[in-house]
């Protein structure tokens, strides 16, 4: 394969771009922030595809096994290796979140960034661990596919992919649908990741623009 050029690279576009979308909030604060909506709309085109990939990635990478043990423990593993991260991830932000305090001084609204976090802080004192387990429990089958919960997603591809082992004569068809599924999947992913750079430059417009070149 011929290899790309500097500007060909995503990495590099997405530094150009968000260079420009600083540039813009700084000198037209006003269309600065009338370019939200391409950083809002890049998000949740990217948090649309994340169950389907997950799903489809996990379910396919059971069905091709054969021993249900490593099965049980690709399972266990999954699952521990999403709540580990996870944890990691939430103990990194509230060390970061303390200590540098990002924002600190810039009187924003968070309202005007992620809408109102207070249902958020609610449900965080709310959550049991009793709670928290059964909220991984979908209500259908194929719910968590629209919905945002991963844990959900990850309880439901480990059991399609289990189903898929267990009735492997009878569900080759299914495994080769998902498989043929992910091709195109896996091709919107690509496509998506090609609106990086545009997205980048709406939020850092808007960021910019809103907030100043002191909220960078």
């Amino acid at each position: 394969m011929k290899k790309k050029q500097i500007h060909q690279q995503l990495y590099f576009q997405v530094i150009i771009a968000i260079i420009a979308g600083i540039l813009l909030g700084k000198f037209y604060p006003e269309l600065g922030e009338k370019m939200k909506p391409l950083g809002d709309g890049f998000i949740k085109l990217v948090k649309m595809i994340i169950a389907p990939v997950i799903f489809i990635t996990l379910t396919l990478g059971i069905a091709h096994m054969t021993d249900l043990k490593k099965v049980g423990r690709i399972a266990i593993k999954a699952m521990i290796y999403f709540l580990t991260f996870s944890t990691l991830a939430l103990i990194i932000g509230l060390v970061v979140g303390n200590i540098l305090q990002p924002g600190h001084g810039l009187n924003i609204d968070p309202a005007t960034l992620s809408g109102d976090v207070s249902q958020y802080q609610q449900k965080a004192h709310e959550t049991t661990l009793t709670g928290f387990i059964m909220n991984i429990i979908p209500e259908t089958l194929f719910s968590p596919l629209v919905g945002e919960n991963i844990l959900q997603v990850l309880l439901v591809a480990i059991l399609m992919g289990v189903a898929l082992v267990l009735t492997k004569e009878k569900s080759q068809k299914v495994t080769e649908f998902l498989q043929d599924l992910s091709t195109p999947v896996f091709k919107i992913v690509h496509m998506l990741m090609k609106l990086a750079p545009i997205g980048a430059f709406g939020a850092m417009a808007f960021t910019i623009g809103k907030y100043g070149l002191h909220s960078v």
